[in-house]
């Protein structure tokens, strides 16, 4: 392997913030920074889990997201071993990930969890490392999956009772 640069392992460091922000967005619903990380258009390929791959917009993907979990009463996404190889102005990071899915039903908490692993390719920018390219890989899954629609109709249960504000 050879030696790293300096520029290398900043590069390595701000790729990793990156990745970080994937996990803190959601769990924060900081969507805003959720949304920041990705280029404008973004390949995704969670077909692991059911979702076929396809190419998006990063607002809509980012919406998306926002609607599928922000009905659970939290969420807590882990990552760690991050692998980065670069490429000049772009890069791959390949990162372990845990999802925990915690919902309230009638009083009795309920959780969903997943492991397996992200492999995101990244450009740089002139806003910094973007993630262009997401694919997840599921490795293992435990829970009832069924959360995810409960804490979807929980999130639209909310967003109709919030008053909506008036076009003049």
């Amino acid at each position: 392997m050879p030696a790293l640069t300096m520029a290398d392992l900043v590069a390595r460091a701000e790729i990793t913030d990156v990745i970080h922000c994937y996990a803190t967005g959601i769990d924060r619903r900081d969507w805003k920074l959720y949304r920041s990380i990705f280029t404008d258009e973004i390949d995704l390929d969670f077909s692991t889990w059911g979702s076929p791959a396809h190419r998006s917009s990063a607002d809509a993907w980012a919406a998306g997201v926002r609607d599928g979990l922000s009905g659970f009463t939290a969420t807590q996404h882990t990552l760690s071993n991050h692998v980065v190889t670069l490429r000049g102005g772009e890069a791959t990071c390949v990162t372990y990930m845990q999802a925990l899915h915690f919902l309230d039903v009638e009083g009795h908490g309920e959780i969903q969890s997943l492991g397996g692993y992200y492999t995101n390719h990244l450009r740089r920018t002139a806003n910094g490392w973007k993630i262009y390219s997401c694919t997840l890989t599921v490795t293992w899954q435990a829970g009832d999956r069924g959360l995810f629609a409960l804490a979807r109709e929980r999130w639209d249960r909310l967003q109709r009772s919030v008053p909506q504000p008036t076009v003049s």
